[in-house]
C-alpha cells in the first residue's frame, strides 16, 4: 500500500448550506480528506492509502455522493507525493529548496 496526498480543487468556495452539510458528513471527519477555504476558491487535501494512485481517488471522490451540489474541478498531485511513492524521475520537478 502507497500513501497518497493530492488536493481536490472545488468548482468554487462553499455556500453557507453546504458548509453546514460538511459539518454533520462522518465521512469527512476521519482526518483523510480536510477542507482548504478561501474567499474565491476551496480544495480538499486529501491523503489516502492505496495500491494505486486512481483507487485513492476514487475512493475521496466517492464521499462526494453524500455532499450534494459539489462539484470537483480538478485533482493535483504534487512532485512530493510522486516521490515518496517511488515514482520521480527526471521529469517531475523536485521540491524547492527550504530557505
Amino acid at each position: 500500500m502507497r500513501n497518497w496526498r493530492f488536493t481536490l480543487h472545488l468548482q468554487g468556495p462553499l455556500t453557507p448550506e453546504q458548509s453546514n452539510t460538511l459539518d454533520g458528513l462522518a465521512s469527512f471527519s476521519d482526518g483523510r480528506i480536510c477542507l482548504v477555504a478561501g474567499p474565491t476558491s476551496a480544495e480538499f487535501w486529501c491523503s489516502f492509502e492505496a495500491d494505486h494512485l486512481t483507487d485513492a481517488i476514487a475512493e475521496a471522490l466517492g464521499r462526494f455522493k453524500e455532499f450534494p451540489g459539489v462539484l470537483v474541478r480538478s485533482v493535483e498531485l504534487d512532485e512530493m507525493a510522486l516521490e515518496d511513492n517511488g515514482m520521480a524521475t527526471p521529469a517531475v520537478l523536485p521540491p524547492p529548496p527550504l530557505l
